[in-house]
C-alpha cells in the first residue's frame, strides 16, 4: 500500500473530483453492489459450497480494491487517475466498510443458508479489525502520500522496487496460507477454482455494466471493471490469520483457500480483461482504417 501511495499526488484527486460521477459509481460498485451480489451468489450456490467457502467469498467482496488494479488499468487504456483515486478512497473507507459488510452479509448468510451441523457464531472483534486495517492500510497510505508530496525524488526511486517487493511478499503470504491448508485445497480444488472464477466474473461484470448503466466514458467503465474485479485479498488473509472472527475458533480452511486463491486468480482475470480491452481497441482501429 505504501508503494501504491507513492504514486498518489493531491492533484489527481482534484482532477477526478471535478467530475465526481465516476467516483461515486465506483464506490457504489465496490462498497454496496459487490458485497450484496456476492451474498446472493453464495445463497444461489447452496449446498454446492461449504459455509466456510461462502464466508470466504463474502470476506473478499468486503475488502477494498487491490493495488495491482492500478497496473492493470494502465495497460488497459483505462482512466489511471480514477483507478488510483478509487483504490485510495476504498482503502480509506475499509476501516468501516470491510467489517460492516462482512458482519452484515456473513451473519445474513449463516442465518438464511440451510447449513447442517453446528456452525460457530460470526463475531467481529472491532478493535482488532480496526487496528489491523489501520496499520496495514491507513498508515502506509498516509506515509506514501506525504513522501510523494514532500520527497518526490525519493518516491520515484522507491516506487518500482517496492512494487516488486510487494508482489513477492504477497505471494509468500499465499504460499504460507496454502501450506497450512493443503488438505482442504486438494479436497476442493475443482470447486474452489470454479467458485472463484464465477465470483471474479461477477465482480468484473458488475463494474462494467454499472458503469455502462450510468453512461460513463469508455476509459472510466474499464477502470470500474478492473477496480471491482480486483480485491485486496491480502487484507482478507491478514484478517483471517491475525484476528479472532470465530469466537475463539481457529480460521477455517475453506475461507483461507478461497481468499488465497482469489489473490492468484484476480491477477489472471485482470490480465485477461486487459487483453480483451486491448483486442477490442485493435479491432476497432482496424475497422476504422
Amino acid at each position: 500500500m505504501y508503494g501504491v501511495a507513492l504514486g498518489i499526488k493531491p492533484g489527481m484527486f482534484i482532477d477526478v473530483f471535478k467530475n465526481p460521477k465516476s467516483v461515486f459509481v465506483g464506490m457504489l460498485c465496490q462498497l454496496i453492489l459487490l458485497p450484496l451480489l456476492t451474498f446472493l451468489l453464495a445463497l444461489a450456490l447452496g449446498g454446492s459450497i461449504s459455509w466456510t467457502m461462502a464466508l470466504g467469498m463474502i470476506l473478499v467482496a468486503s475488502c477494498p480494491g487491490g493495488n495491482i488494479s492500478n497496473f492493470i488499468s494502465s495497460i488497459s487504456k483505462a482512466n489511471i487517475e480514477l483507478s488510483v483515486s478509487l483504490t485510495a478512497i476504498s482503502t480509506s473507507l475499509a476501516v468501516l466498510m470491510t467489517p460492516l459488510n462482512f458482519w452484515l452479509y456473513g451473519n445474513l448468510y449463516l442465518s438464511m443458508a440451510n447449513i447442517a451441523g453446528e456452525v460457530p457464531h460470526l463475531v467481529i472483534p472491532l478493535a482488532d479489525v480496526f487496528k489491523t486495517i489501520f496499520i496495514l492500510l491507513g498508515i502506509p497510505l498516509v506515509l506514501g502520500i506525504l513522501t510523494s508530496h514532500y520527497l518526490p525524488e525519493v518516491a520515484g526511486k522507491l516506487k518500482k522496487p517496492l512494487q516488486y517487493f510487494s508482489i513477492i511478499f504477497f505471494f509468500a503470504m499465499i504460499v504460507l496460507s496454502f501450506i497450512g491448508n493443503v488438505d482442504a485445497f486438494i479436497k476442493c480444488i475443482k470447486y474452489v477454482f470454479l467458485v472463484v472464477l464465477i465470483h471474479n466474473l461477477l465482480a468484473l461484470l458488475t463494474g462494467y455494466f454499472t458503469g455502462t448503466a450510468f453512461r460513463l466514458p469508455r476509459a472510466d467503465r474499464r477502470t470500474l471493471t478492473i477496480e471491482t474485479g480486483i480485491q485486496n485479498s491480502g487484507l482478507g488473509l491478514v484478517l483471517l490469520l491475525g484476528t479472532d472472527i470465530f469466537a475463539g475458533l481457529p480460521p477455517h480452511g475453506g475461507m483461507l483457500v478461497i481468499t488465497a486463491w482469489w489473490g492468484i486468480w484476480h491477477i489472471i482475470g485482470g490480465l485477461g480483461t486487459s487483453l480483451v480491452f486491448n483486442c477490442y481497441d485493435k479491432r476497432r482501429s482496424y475497422k476504422s482504417m
